[in-house]
């Protein structure tokens, strides 16, 4: 069963994210509050937890939203995700839009490890049906 593991935010981009308790979505714009929200097709960033697992096999000391993501899950595989599909996640329906992408300037991670999961292994979405996020929520897809 897919889960949230964490919901996270920063008010600035470039930033590693700081876990919050819930967050709330809002259609059109993403997580109030976070500084990647607006009107535009990456409002909410997923990552898994299997992906940041991948990071800390290479040594470094990373957890959820080290590498700006919105919403860390475990038990789905992101990246197969087709564009279009839409998840259920706790309140909020999501429909993704894009799958990684490109790392236009190397972030503090790539430096440490030489690699970065989040270009790669990430995953974006727009905000279909307004929620609350939090850990412990279920992840529902719904193809």
């Amino acid at each position: 069963m897919a889960k949230v593991l964490a919901v996270c935010t920063s008010a600035n981009k470039g930033v590693r994210k700081k876990p919050a308790e819930t967050v709330e979505l809002r259609v059109g714009h993403g997580i109030v509050g976070d500084a990647h929200a607006g009107d535009w097709h990456r409002q909410v960033s997923l990552l898994a937890q299997e992906s940041i697992d991948k990071m800390v096999a290479l040594g470094l000391d990373v957890q959820a939203g080290d590498f700006a993501e919105n919403i860390t899950t475990r038990g789905i595989d992101l990246v197969i995700l087709p564009i279009g599909c839409r998840l259920k996640v706790g309140g909020a329906l999501l429909e993704v839009t894009q799958i990684g992408k490109e790392c236009h300037t190397r972030c503090a991670i790539f430096y440490q490890a030489g690699d970065c999961v989040m270009p790669k292994e990430g995953i974006f979405a727009r905000v279909l049906e307004a929620g609350q996020v939090q850990a412990g929520n279920e992840i529902e897809i719904l193809l």
